[in-house]
């Protein structure tokens, strides 16, 4: 005779919770149609002014000649992003975007990953550490690059003090083509791995902490709990701040001209300071428009991508 099938027995509270969930009444829709019709139409009114239509503004301008008055008329079709494929300054630009980008993943995340890992228990000062790690992603970013950038002065800066101590001449840093994108990757490193150190300290703090004991029951090394259970548990916090990293990378503008405004010999320049330096100062909107066109596609190809095949499930 086969065995009865056992019943698992639902606890008395939580059978009684179901049973008003499953019997509480639905919204009614005309209540549901009142909210959409009450919040929907402001949020798409925002969208399309602040969003939507600057976007196909920038589509519209990018394929004329023009300098910001009146209305374009000077059609040139798609010759400013050929002008853009052929520039060396924009490959300059679009190089040191993607030199900013492996150093934010290879140097930037791993020493946020470090820290958060020192970090993450309670002990004492931890919260202090947490604090000063954490305090130059607050500092505004045009602060940050007019502090960083009476660092590196070579005449009255902290570099000429130090230099001056051992009675050498100091190098004016953000002058040197070969030096400038140097200094400047060390400020990006200093002011946004905090940020991401704050992310991995929360994601930390969601592992379970019975899994460690487990491991180190089982005999695992240091190395093979972080490997074995760190790593993989921290999986969709890693790939946000890769996400966040890589965005920024992109879109970094506000450190680089109050440092060095692209230079010296546009050696510094990033996508978005070509597309100020050369579309708003020099007053080539049409230009301009075709240069954010482009970084759009760029960042737009990327989020969704990455969305797409990493983020799916997260």
């Amino acid at each position: 005779m086969p065995a009865r099938p056992q019943v698992l027995s639902t606890p008395a509270p939580a059978r009684r919770r179901w049973w008003q969930a499953l019997n509480e009444p639905a919204p009614p829709i005309g209540g549901r149609l009142a909210i959409v019709v009450l919040f929907l139409p402001p949020a798409l009114l925002l969208f399309t002014l602040l969003v939507a239509l600057p976007m196909a503004e920038a589509g519209w301008y990018s394929v004329f000649r023009w300098n910001g008055y009146g209305s374009p008329t000077d059609f040139v079709g798609w010759r400013h992003f050929a002008l853009l494929m052929s520039d060396a300054d924009f490959r300059t630009a679009l190089g040191n975007n993607l030199l900013i980008i492996a150093v934010s993943l290879f140097v930037q995340l791993p020493l946020a990953l470090a820290l958060a890992l020192l970090l993450v228990d309670r002990t004492r000062g931890s919260h202090v550490y947490r604090l000063v790690f954490f305090l130059p992603y607050v500092l505004a970013e045009i602060a940050a690059g007019l502090i960083w950038r009476f660092v590196y002065d070579g005449d009255y800066g902290l570099i000429a003090r130090v230099w001056s101590a051992f009675g050498a001449t100091a190098p004016h840093v953000l002058a040197e083509p070969d030096l400038a994108m140097g200094a400047i990757l060390v400020v990006v490193v200093w002011k946004y791995f905090g940020f991401h150190m704050v992310l991995y300290i929360a994601g930390l703090q969601q592992i379970d902490r019975t899994l460690y004991e487990a491991a180190r029951i089982d005999g695992a090394s240091n190395w093979q709990a972080f490997s074995r259970v760190t790593l993989p548990l921290l999986g969709p916090t890693i790939r946000l701040s890769v996400f966040f990293a890589i965005l920024g990378s992109f879109q970094l503008f506000d450190l680089i001209m109050p440092l060095t405004r692209g230079g010296p010999s546009n050696s510094t320049q990033t996508m978005v300071t070509y597309l100020y330096n050369f579309g708003v100062t020099r007053l080539q909107i049409g230009f301009g428009s075709a240069v954010g066109v482009v970084l759009f596609v760029i960042c737009a190809g990327f989020a969704f991508g990455y969305k797409r095949l990493l983020m799916r499930h997260d």
